[in-house]
C-alpha cells in the first residue's frame, strides 16, 4: 500500500463533507455542499444562475466606518464570477445602497448590523436599465428596508413586455427615477452621478448611472469598467468546485485542489466570460464528447454528467495575459463591439464628464474591487472609441472577437449599426 505525501495535491473534495464522495459504476460522485437557510434565496428560478438557491455573501469594509461591499457569486455553466452591491454611510446619518445583491437571510443580517452602527438605509440606486442580474433584486432588497427610498436609472424597460417597475416588484410609493442632476435628489451633498446613455439598441436602450462619493474619492460603477484579477476571488477560492472544473485539460482529468489549478480554472472562466468563445478554445467534437464521458472520473450531475467539451489550445495563457492588461481599466469586449459603439460620440463626453471628478478608487459590481486608479485611467480605457489602440500594450486580438463579430452580424437589422464617427478628446 502506497502512502500519500502529507503536502501532496488531493482530489477535490466539497468543505463539510467527508462522506461525500464515493467511487461507483459511474465514477467518482461531487456532491455540493450542503444547503445552509442562512444563504437560502428561494426566487432564484426567475433567473436561474449558479448558484441558483444558495448565495453567499461576503462582506469587506473598503473605507473604515464608511464604505462596504457585499459579493455573492453568479454564472452559467461554471462561469461564475462576483456580483456586488456597494453600502456607503451618510454624513448625515444612514445608508446608500449602490446595485443591492440578493437579501438572504445571512445578507440582510450582515445589513443590519451596519443599521443599528450607522442607521436605517435610506436610498437603494439601481443604476441600470439592462442588468438583469442587478435588476432581479432591488425589489426584494427594497421589501426587506421598508423605509428606504428606491431610486432607479431614469429609462427603465423590459422584455418581451415593458411592464411598470411595480409590476416588477418595486415598491410603487417608494421608487422614483434619478433626476438628470445630483444636485435635485436628497444625497446631493455627498454625491455626483453621471448617466452614461441612453444609447439607443432598437430593442431597448443601454444606460448605466456612475456615482462619486465625494467624501471617500471612489467611483462607483456597475458594468462598464473592470479590472481583471490575475488570482480567484475569496468566494470562488472557497468552494473552488467551478474553478477546478474548468482547470482540466480533459474528462478524463480528475479534479485536484491546488493554487495552481484555481489560478488555471478562474482565467479559463475570465477568458469565457469575456468573449463567449475564444480563439484559444478549440472546436468541439461531440462525438469525442460523449466518447470520452466513460473515462470521467465523476459521472454526477454536478459534474455535468461526465461532459466535458473544452478543447484549450497552448495559447489560451496568452490570450488571458493580453485580456488582462495587467490589470487595468478595461471596457468588456461585449460592450465595445455590441453596445458602447453605436454612440462613440455620446460615451466619450460621458467618459470625460465622469473623469473630472477627484476619484482615488473605483468599486464596479464585477471583478476586482476596489480598484486604484486616475481619472485619466478612466478616460483612456474608453479609447477603442476613438483610436484602434487604445491600450499601452496593444489591441486585444480580433481572431478573440470572433463570435461577438458573429453575434454583431446577426444583429443587423435588429439593432442599429456601429457608427464610425471620427472622435477627438
Amino acid at each position: 500500500m502506497t502512502e500519500t505525501p502529507p503536502n501532496s495535491p488531493q482530489p477535490y473534495q466539497p468543505q463539510q463533507e467527508a462522506a461525500t464522495v464515493s467511487h461507483q459504476s459511474a465514477g467518482a460522485k461531487s456532491a455540493p455542499p450542503p444547503a445552509s437557510s442562512d444563504r437560502a434565496w428561494p426566487y432564484w428560478p426567475a433567473v436561474p444562475l449558479y448558484p441558483y438557491g444558495q448565495r453567499r455573501t461576503l462582506r469587506q469594509e473598503i473605507v473604515p466606518g464608511t464604505l462596504w461591499t457585499f459579493e455573492q457569486l453568479q454564472g452559467i455553466l461554471y462561469v461564475i464570477v462576483p456580483v456586488r452591491m456597494t453600502v456607503v454611510r451618510l454624513e448625515s446619518g444612514g445608508l446608500l445602497v449602490y446595485a443591492p445583491v440578493a437579501p438572504t437571510p445571512e445578507c440582510v443580517r450582515l445589513m443590519q448590523e451596519l443599521v443599528t452602527d450607522h442607521g436605517e438605509v435610506k436610498y437603494i440606486i439601481l443604476p441600470t436599465v439592462s442588468g438583469i442580474e442587478h435588476k432581479i433584486f432591488v425589489g426584494p432588497f427594497a421589501r426587506k428596508f421598508p423605509n428606504a427610498q428606491v431610486y432607479v436609472a431614469p429609462d427603465q424597460w423590459s422584455f418581451p413586455l415593458n411592464l411598470p417597475l411595480s409590476w416588477l416588484g418595486l415598491p410603487r410609493s417608494r421608487t422614483q427615477r434619478l433626476p438628470d442632476s445630483s444636485a435635485d435628489t436628497p444625497f446631493g451633498q455627498e454625491f455626483d452621478y453621471a448617466i452614461l446613455g441612453p444609447v439607443d439598441l432598437n430593442i431597448g436602450p443601454f444606460e448605466e448611472v456612475v456615482f462619486f462619493h465625494r467624501t471617500s474619492r471612489t467611483l462607483l460603477v456597475t458594468d462598464c469598467i473592470v479590472s481583471i484579477p490575475e488570482n480567484p476571488p475569496k468566494l470562488l477560492r472557497d468552494d473552488p468546485y467551478p474553478l477546478l472544473f474548468h482547470a482540466r485539460e480533459s474528462a478524463a482529468e480528475q479534479m485536484v485542489d491546488t493554487s495552481d489549478n484555481q489560478r488555471k480554472g478562474w482565467q479559463r472562466i475570465v477568458l469565457f466570460a469575456f468573449y463567449f468563445r475564444p480563439n484559444a478554445l478549440g472546436d468541439v467534437d461531440w462525438n469525442a464528447v460523449f466518447k470520452s464521458r466513460a473515462q470521467a472520473p465523476d459521472r454526477s450531475r454536478r459534474a455535468y454528467f461526465g461532459l466535458f467539451p473544452f478543447f484549450w489550445k497552448s495559447s489560451w495563457k496568452d490570450s488571458f495575459e493580453t485580456l488582462r492588461g495587467n490589470g487595468q481599466l478595461l471596457v468588456a469586449p461585449v460592450l465595445q463591439r455590441l453596445i458602447l459603439n453605436r454612440s462613440p460620440r455620446q460615451v466619450v463626453d460621458w467618459a470625460n464628464r465622469v473623469a473630472q471628478w477627484p476619484f482615488e478608487q473605483i468599486i464596479p459590481c464585477h471583478l476586482e474591487a476596489p480598484i486604484t486608479t486616475t481619472p485619466e485611467d478612466f478616460r483612456r480605457a474608453f479609447g477603442f472609441l476613438q483610436n484602434a489602440d487604445s491600450r499601452s500594450d496593444g489591441v486585444l486580438p480580433e481572431t478573440d472577437f470572433q463570435l461577438i463579430n458573429q453575434i454583431d452580424s446577426a444583429l443587423k437589422g435588429i439593432t442599429p449599426p456601429p457608427k464610425t464617427e471620427s472622435i477627438q478628446s
